[in-house]
């Protein structure tokens, strides 16, 4: 016998339930997985988009600290336990159709970026005016 969880998850049973109900009902997507955006909880700043399963989703709500799925690695990724520059959690949210999830996250450490960035969202992109080759631009 498997130990109950101790966070459950809501049926997704009713369009009204996902999108006005007060119970929380993540879709995951085919692979299970749900996007999971970190901002900055002090100045809204996007830090990061990783992907978490359920498993991960219940260790981030029972830690307090963002943990993630590596798509690459396969693995759980507790954010900053090698690092030093782990994701305090203040909250968590849904969207309306509950298929993606916002973390407001204090920062700690030096940065978010495995390239010792603040964040990950360090380049922005510049389309040329007459079609072509879409270049990037540094905006730190």
């Amino acid at each position: 016998m498997t130990p109950t969880p101790p966070y459950q998850f809501g049926p997704r049973d009713s369009k009204q339930t996902i999108e006005e109900g007060l119970v929380f009902a993540p879709k995951f997507d085919e692979n299970g997985l749900i996007a999971a955006m970190a901002v900055d909880a002090h100045t809204d700043e996007a830090l990061m988009l990783a992907y978490m399963n359920e498993e991960s989703l219940r260790m981030t709500l029972s830690l307090g600290q963002a943990v993630y799925w590596s798509r690459s690695r396969k693995e759980l990724w507790h954010k900053g336990k090698t690092s030093g520059e782990f994701q305090e959690v203040v909250d968590i949210r849904t969207d309306c159709d509950q298929d993606a999830i916002v973390l407001r996250v204090i920062q700690h450490g030096g940065g978010c970026c495995h390239t010792k960035r603040s964040n990950c969202f360090y380049r922005k992109l510049v389309a040329p005016k007459a079609g072509g080759l879409v270049k990037l631009a540094l905006v730190e």
